[in-house]
């Protein structure tokens, strides 16, 4: 089985097995924390009751059809409650999103009452700190909940001193839960129990699906189509899902080849990056302190394709950081 452990900023490698309790809890205050398969388990359990909690609230919020007022977008309008914006017109947060995340906040904390967490709506410190934090989105995949597109997801992680060593990402629409352990496999949950995952066995990277995302800052978006339309004549073809999570669960899982974006932030990757790496992946992720407007590279890709993709990526440049002011 793999084991991996995670190089910041640099990605993830092929390792021992899980060492045990020892290994992750030598830090002070946490001598007493379970090991990864613990944390896994709560993890799933948290996750998968706020997925429900999504799952509920998506027709009461826009009705029982795809699709969404637009006016409720703008502020001072009769559906503004539902619907906000944050760094652009184009990032909706809606009241889901900040309902869901303090449930899990509420459920991480009755569980876990000494971890630290960090979630994108309510934020954290951007330190990384000594012992357990749980990394959380709640809804990863915000404007395909407004519109009604089923490809929308929760995502928990718990990292250690900023290494994922356990986390769980639940397909809301799908009610798909995908979930791993540092050192112990990834697993796909349909509903009828756990299944190991693994990457497909390609090894022609001009067969590779590619699943990859874009920024809300135009600027950035510019910089990411050049790269995605050098890209595409050399790859089987692109995927545009719009939830990194998800995009890292289906590396894992199969459904696509690699995955790679700019701007991610720890909440869309801890978890899903550590599920790609679990299912054989080779991962590389952002710094545990980044964020968005750093623009680090998130890339996941299966392991007999590797080599030949990274290669590309660094042929088009496409590896570099890119700022919100590229």
């Amino acid at each position: 089985m793999l084991g991996t452990t995670q190089s910041s900023g640099r990605g993830w490698r092929a390792g021992p097995a899980w060492p045990g309790l020892a290994a992750v809890c030598r830090h002070e205050g946490v001598h007493n924390d379970p090991g990864p398969d613990e944390l896994e388990r709560v993890a799933i359990e948290v996750a998968q009751r706020a997925a429900d909690h999504v799952r509920t609230r998506r027709p009461e919020l826009f009705g029982p059809q795809p699709g969404h007022d637009p006016r409720s977008v703008a502020a001072g309008t009769a559906g503004a409650a539902a619907v906000s914006v944050k760094s652009t017109p184009t990032d909706p947060v809606t009241l889901a999103d900040t309902e869901t995340e303090q449930l899990i906040r509420s459920e991480l904390s009755a569980r876990r009452p000494d971890d630290e967490i960090l979630g994108e709506e309510a934020g954290g410190s951007v330190r990384v700190p000594s012992g357990v934090r749980w990394v959380i989105d709640p809804i990863d995949g915000t404007v395909n909940f407004m519109y009604g597109v089923p490809a929308y997801a929760v995502s928990v992680a718990a990292q250690v001193d900023g290494q994922s060593v356990a986390g769980a990402v639940v397909d809301v629409a799908r009610a798909i839960t995908y979930s791993a352990a540092l050192g112990g496999g990834a697993f796909i949950d349909t509903g009828q129990g756990r299944t190991p995952m693994c990457c497909n066995r390609i090894d022609s990277v001009d067969l590779a699906l590619v699943a990859t995302g874009f920024s809300y800052d135009a600027r950035r978006r510019a910089a990411q189509g050049a790269i995605i339309a050098e890209l595409l004549p050399r790859v089987r073809d692109i995927r545009r899902i719009g939830a990194a999570a998800l995009d890292l669960c289906m590396v894992a899982s199969g459904a696509v080849d690699a995955h790679f974006e700019h701007g991610l932030s720890p909440w869309d990757w801890a978890a899903g990056g550590l599920i790609a790496a679990e299912a054989g992946a080779r991962v590389v992720t952002p710094p545990p302190d980044s964020r968005s407007s750093d623009g680090h590279p998130t890339i996941a890709v299966a392991p007999g394709i590797a080599d030949a993709f990274i290669g590309m990526l660094d042929e088009l440049d496409a590896r570099r950081p890119m700022s919100t002011s590229v």
